[in-house]
């Protein structure tokens, strides 16, 4: 297969709540990314225009997260899907060598999705497979604890299409499509290439010094302990702009306020988590 920029897309799926995170994400994206890397960027968001350089803004409306997620699937020729979310920020290189073979062999062998952030819920059996020293490793589908996640994957686009139900917010479509795939048992691949939030690598590889990295730096809408490094860093920027973003991020994570602004929420009490439970939240 020839390479070419419009066989893999790379979406970064947010929502306009979230709108505070992404000069960060786009910072550090562009800081750490190469774009040598032969794929087409999109950012999508609900509403707001963004104009990010490299990026192709695509904006799917008010809806569900997994109702919005299709409609932006819809709405890109790429036949696969490489995924981010805005609070996934890079901290490490990303080497275009090492994707250029990945997607040569992810396009070539028909995949329907190969995960590539180490994380300790996953349990991999290993293959004669390398690309760049990382073992291309097979999921053990009943012995990890998720299957659907949504941090960073290559997917084949019409495979991810078919994991998103209707109405589906994020936390309970990761819960029922593992659930879903558990029952048709795909083969999963895995590769240890970022390592997320400084996990260790999970399989047998025989060099590691490819690897890249991320943090996410959000939790239930606010900024966590781990955003503190960004902050410090865009703070410090000489760009007036910059300094003055990591002045707000700092504001907002100090004081613990949401990404749009607001107090931090209470924890739910005994009684609300009983109801959530029963109405399936």
């Amino acid at each position: 297969m020839t390479e070419s920029r419009y066989e893999v897309a790379l979406i970064v799926h947010s929502c306009d709540r979230y709108e505070l995170l992404y000069p960060g994400f786009y910072h550090f994206f562009v800081k750490h990314w190469d774009f040598n890397i032969p794929c087409t960027c999109y950012f999508v968001t609900e509403e707001i225009d963004v104009s990010f350089g490299h990026f192709v803004n695509i904006k799917t409306g008010k809806g569900e997260w997994s109702d919005r997620l299709k409609i932006a699937l819809s709405a890109i020729p790429e036949q696969y899907v490489f995924y981010f979310q805005e609070d996934m920020w890079l901290t490490q290189n990303c080497n275009p060598d090492f994707f250029s073979e990945l997607f040569a062999w992810f396009c070539k062998n028909h995949v329907a999705l190969v995960k590539l952030h180490s994380a300790a819920i996953y349990s991999t059996h290993a293959t004669d497979r390398y690309i760049h020293g990382l073992n291309v490793a097979k999921l053990d589908n009943a012995a990890s604890r998720y299957l659907m996640s949504h941090q960073v994957t290559l997917w084949d686009k019409s495979f991810l299409n078919e994991q998103l139900h209707t109405n589906e917010h994020p936390w309970r479509n990761e819960r029922r499509a593992t659930k879903r795939l558990r029952v048709i048992n795909p083969e999963i691949y895995h590769i240890d290439y970022f390592a997320e939030n400084g996990h260790d690598s999970i399989n047998v590889n025989r060099d590691n010094s490819v690897r890249s990295s991320y943090s996410c730096v959000s939790v239930n809408g606010t900024l966590n302990d781990r955003s503190w490094s960004f902050i410090q860093e865009l703070k410090n920027s000489n760009q007036e702009e910059l300094a003055k973003y990591g002045l707000l991020l700092e504001r907002h994570y100090k004081l613990g306020l949401t990404h749009d602004g607001l107090a931090k929420p209470r924890k739910d009490g005994i009684f609300k988590k009983i109801k959530n439970l029963f109405v399936g939240k």
